[in-house]
């Protein structure tokens, strides 16, 4: 399937706010017993908007940046982003049911899945000009890949909406390598019925940046598995939400990324809940080795007063490898209502399992390639969960370059 060609549409200038905005932030007592403002850090309240110009400048400090090497960053953040992504190519495995082509900013169906929470997904918002519009139709299963190898260096804008009808079933595979400095939004819309799979994968050169935020809006009876696979880059960041807002809506959020040295990987997880009887189980694993791999993630489950019967579950695991590697686990739960079936987390970062490397070894394994082994049981667990064979096998492939690559290193 060949995308059709978008026209190179003009450059657009942002700018900074220069007033601040009192309604993001919140009273807090000093120990002086004075009163100042402060951002408020509970995820049902945090500011939110389509245009860059709401946001105040990033200081480092947010709740959303705290955790992220914005020097790294900022050109992403405050700078003027090129509207052009192309080029962008697409494969279907059925013509039939997935249609691929580039829709206008003003288009409906943009902004129907979520708004930014921050000012570089803001930024990239006010930035772009066309967005890439995939629709899955059919309710026998098809399969697109979406990939992007050129992008060059330049700092750039990206919007893509993936949209599964009425009970359609679909996987869409979004493709990322070579270089990049790009910021981008995803909006990912479920009608009644509809199941979908999405999988990122961010194989970028070791230079590239990337910040992607990823709304998915999850119908009555809908079902969405999204899958975040990053293993290149020197900074990436990608925030997934689902906003479970009909009854019946499950969603499954699982992550894989391996981190090297001076590599940062970070994701925002936030799970909506505000429907009666929807489900989300979210899990990402982690594996880190070489001084400055630093790997950043944030689970934030939300379950309003509306949404009884909810049964919600997060985890993130990692492994950590070698000294002067740093992972940061944070989940955080946000409950408004007493009426649900279940609702916890879990969090855990360590050294390898010296009992399963001793197993192994007594088997006349190296020590070298039981860690890989090792390693490579621990992230296998959530590839699998993607549910195409030969996806899958590819994901593995990946993953076994990496890990070749340490044991070389």
């Amino acid at each position: 399937m060949s995308v059709p060609t978008q026209t190179a549409p003009a450059t657009v200038s942002t700018g900074a706010s220069t007033a601040p905005d009192h309604s993001r932030l919140g009273s807090k007592q000093h120990s002086d017993g004075g009163w100042g403002l402060v951002p408020l850090q509970v995820r049902s309240a945090r500011f939110a908007s389509f245009d860059v110009t709401d946001f105040e400048t990033v200081t480092g400090h947010e709740a959303e940046w705290k955790h992220t090497p914005v020097a790294r960053v900022q050109p992403l953040i405050d700078g003027t982003l090129d509207p052009d992504i192309r080029p962008v190519t697409a494969t279907a495995s059925s013509d039939d049911s997935v249609t691929v082509e580039w829709i206008d900013r003003n288009d409906s169906r943009i902004g129907s899945a979520g708004k930014p929470e921050e000012r570089a997904s803001a930024n990239a918002w006010s930035a772009f000009e066309s967005a890439l519009m995939v629709t899955i139709t059919g309710e026998q299963p098809s399969e697109i890949s979406v990939t992007r190898s050129a992008l060059g260096t330049g700092a750039r804008a990206a919007h893509t909406v993936i949209h599964a009808t009425h009970h359609s079933v679909g996987t869409v595979v979004l493709q990322n390598s070579g270089d990049a400095l790009l910021s981008e939004n995803v909006e990912i819309i479920l009608d009644e019925g509809a199941h979908l799979t999405v999988v990122t994968v961010q194989q970028w050169n070791a230079s590239a940046v990337h910040l992607a935020s990823h709304f998915s809006e999850i119908g009555r009876d809908a079902r969405l598995k999204h899958v975040v696979v990053s293993l290149g880059g020197s900074v990436v960041r990608v925030n997934p939400s689902a906003h479970l807002s009909r009854e019946g809506g499950e969603v499954e959020l699982y992550g894989v990324y391996f981190a090297d040295t001076g590599q940062h990987l970070e994701q925002q997880v936030f799970v909506n809940h505000d429907a009666p009887n929807t489900k989300s189980r979210v899990s990402y694993k982690g594996a880190l080795q070489g001084v400055g791999a630093h790997t950043v993630w944030v689970g934030d489950v939300l379950i309003r007063p509306t949404a009884s019967g909810t049964d919600s579950y997060e985890q993130n695991r990692n492994l950590l490898l070698t000294d002067g590697a740093r992972a940061d686990s944070i989940p955080n739960l946000e409950i408004e209502t007493g009426e649900i079936a279940g609702a916890g987390h879990a969090s855990a970062s360590g050294r390898f399992d010296d009992e399963q490397l001793f197993y192994l070894q007594a088997r006349g394994i190296g020590e070298d390639e039981a860690r890989r082994l090792v390693v490579r049981g621990f992230l296998s667990e959530i590839v699998q969960k993607i549910g195409s064979p030969a996806l899958e096998e590819r994901l593995q492939n990946a993953i076994e370059a990496e890990l070749a690559l340490s044991t070389a290193s």
